[in-house]
């Protein structure tokens, strides 16, 4: 059993850590607000790029000449996992849930004989994989030093993308990320960037004449729009750490509350047993004499 010193040192450490825990809580909250706010203004600008390539891309379906990007090598044998993720841990399950999405998928390919490389993005997802896909990371590119996430460091990601596509390097991308709904929800998705996937297109009111032609147009606007996709992965991720932080950083706060209940009781009856075995002894001692 714990003497009354080794107990109130605990319930001193554990106070310390309640008040870590509420002030990570208190940051990561002031951070979610902005966070959620750049990954909802980015929304409709990346969902407009997709119906706008939609569109245009209709045109080329079935086509020998579409664009390489759109059309892709004509092979699926060598895929490209693009792993987006934090760089810092304490956001519970948040990196390892998109960790655990490109394992999947990763195992699932190479189950089909496949050949896998994996891009990581943030440190958190490189420690969550490279223990058993370790072989497969061929480069990992750490956000470290950014403090808000701009579109020039999505471009360079995209620079890399584009030119590892342009020398052969795999036939299919797909970049892995969490889609941020609530502060309790964040929901690991897989979007593939290379060949370009889009819904179908919408229904125009009018018909269009394009300037340039259609070529010309998705010749400048997909390369574009690899960038566009990832910067919106790594601002949806920047709300979903903040709000899983936030959460995370809540049920410690009110755990540790809890454990300092359960330790100051335990304090306060070992303290009244130690009184009340005193007393006894001077009683005793006094009844003696």
């Amino acid at each position: 059993m714990p003497s009354l010193k080794d107990l109130r040192n605990r319930i001193a450490s554990v106070k310390a850590t309640q008040k870590i825990t509420k002030a990570m809580q208190m940051v990561a909250a002031a951070k979610l607000r902005r966070a959620q706010e750049a990954a909802e203004a980015a929304r409709p600008y990346a969902e407009r790029m997709e119906a706008v390539l939609a569109n245009l891309a209709s045109a080329f379906e079935g086509r020998d000449d579409a664009p390489q990007l759109l059309a892709g090598t004509g092979k699926d044998d060598v895929h490209l996992l693009l792993v987006a993720t934090a760089e810092r841990g304490l956001c519970g399950g948040f990196n390892s849930s998109i960790a655990k999405l490109a394992r999947e998928r990763a195992k699932s390919l190479i189950a089909q004989g496949k050949t896998v490389k994996i891009v990581c993005v943030g440190k958190k997802g490189f420690d969550s994989l490279k223990r058993d896909m370790g072989a497969h990371i061929v480069k990992t590119i750490e956000l470290r030093h950014v403090k808000r996430v701009a579109f020039e460091n999505a471009d360079e990601i995209g620079d890399l993308v584009r030119q590892m596509f342009e020398e052969g390097e795999f036939d299919v991308c797909t970049l892995f990320y969490a889609r941020f709904q609530s502060v309790i929800s964040q929901v690991p998705t897989a979007q593939q960037l290379i060949p370009a996937i889009f819904g179908e297109a919408a229904e125009l009111d009018a018909v269009y004449e394009y300037e340039p032609d259609e070529a010309e147009i998705l010749e400048d606007l997909l390369p574009r729009n690899i960038s566009v996709q990832i910067f919106r992965g790594l601002l949806e991720n920047a709300a979903s750490e903040q709000g899983a932080r936030m959460s995370a950083m809540d049920n410690a706060t009110r755990n540790a509350g809890d454990m300092i209940n359960k330790l100051t009781l335990n304090y306060n009856r070992q303290r009244q047993a130690q009184i009340t075995k005193e007393l006894i002894e001077i009683i005793s001692g006094a009844e003696a004499l």
